[in-house]
């Protein structure tokens, strides 16, 4: 697992050098098309991926996105009207019988389908219209790290030239370097206010909040520790009544319109009495952990996700884990 993250800003640079052009090419379709919603198709690390890119298109584009459930063709046999519609199909592997149903079904309505993965030869690549190859190379770990960074940025970049934003071009070319500099944040700090604790808050907004879901599943999948995934807008509802003294939560806040916002939630919960981390230093009351500023709020996230996962490989060792061996897990699920 640690290789494959510290390999992550090398995988990045080869998946941009690579596929320019095939990305220009699909984001003229998607001019082409001009679809008034997309529809995405995704399970597990795959699908905060997804989550991670509707908050991209939607900010971005303006066009809304819906997270479709795979069962609806694979175990129901329902086929939704998306004629109109661009579904963005995300697998690492290619093989899950339900998202491959599923996207089968969107082509078949009309839909120009789109898959993200890592296996070119697999069967959502050749059920897709236009398959794009993360091109991220064997990974070997349960956990997935190299793939979700670079499907996430290959969605990214897909949504930067069919929008033909240059400023977030710029930024996605310019992210490999940024990524090498977060693999240096050291957030031990972190690790000292877990002690023995078994579970956590993980609280984000906007796209931090999908990066937040998929570090909540890294903690359950890498590490035994339940963590769960919150807006810092919901998490001031129901979920703060459980938090007490010295309880543990990370914040992820990037630069962009939502962070004062986040910052003021670490803060508060702060105040509560709970042990509460944040990237950001506009928080009064929370501890800042490092962070690397990239040049697009929409970049940001995934220096912050390259941060945790350095983090989080060492901290299951210390925890007396191994996250190349999580129990019960397997690197491919295979659903219907």
């Amino acid at each position: 697992m640690r290789e494959e993250i510290l390999s992550i800003p090398d995988v990045a640079t080869r998946f941009l050098d690579q596929s320019r052009g095939m990305l220009a090419s699909v984001g003229a379709e998607l001019r082409r098309k001009n679809p008034p919603f997309m529809a995405s198709i995704a399970r597990g690390s795959s699908d905060h991926a997804a989550a991670f890119l509707k908050y991209a298109s939607e900010l971005t584009a303006g066009v809304p996105v819906a997270s479709l459930g795979p069962s609806v063709a694979s175990i129901y046999g329902v086929s939704l009207k998306l004629g109109q519609a661009a579904t963005l199909s995300i697998s690492q592997s290619g093989k899950s019988p339900d998202i491959v149903s599923m996207t089968r079904a969107a082509r078949q309505s009309g839909a120009l389908t789109i898959a993200i993965t890592n296996a070119i030869d697999s069967d959502l690549a050749r059920t897709s219209e236009y398959p794009i190859d993360i091109l991220a190379g064997p990974e070997r770990s349960v956990a997935a790290t190299k793939s979700f960074v670079s499907s996430a940025i290959a969605g990214l970049a897909l949504i930067a030239h069919w929008t033909e934003n240059d400023d977030l071009l710029a930024a996605i070319d310019a992210l490999p370097a940024a990524l090498a500099k977060a693999l240096a944040c050291d957030w031990s700090p972190f690790a000292a206010a877990l002690k023995d604790e078994t579970s956590l808050f993980v609280l984000g907004r906007g796209p931090s909040l999908a990066i937040s879901n998929e570090i909540a599943l890294k903690f359950k999948e890498t590490s035994g520790v339940h963590a769960e995934s919150y807006s810092a807008a919901e998490v001031m509802h129901g979920p703060k009544a459980i938090v007490g003294k010295d309880f543990p939560i990370l914040v992820l806040a990037s630069r962009d319109a939502a962070e004062a916002s986040i910052a003021e939630a670490a803060d508060r919960l702060a105040e509560q009495g709970a042990a509460v981390f944040i990237t950001s230093d506009k928080a009064a009351s929370a501890r800042t952990l490092p962070f690397v500023t990239t040049a697009h709020p929409l970049t940001d996230p995934l220096a912050a996700l390259v941060s945790f996962y350095a983090f989080v490989e060492a901290f299951a060792r210390s925890r007396g884990h191994n996250p190349d061996q999580p129990p019960h897990l397997r690197k491919v699920t295979e659903t219907l």
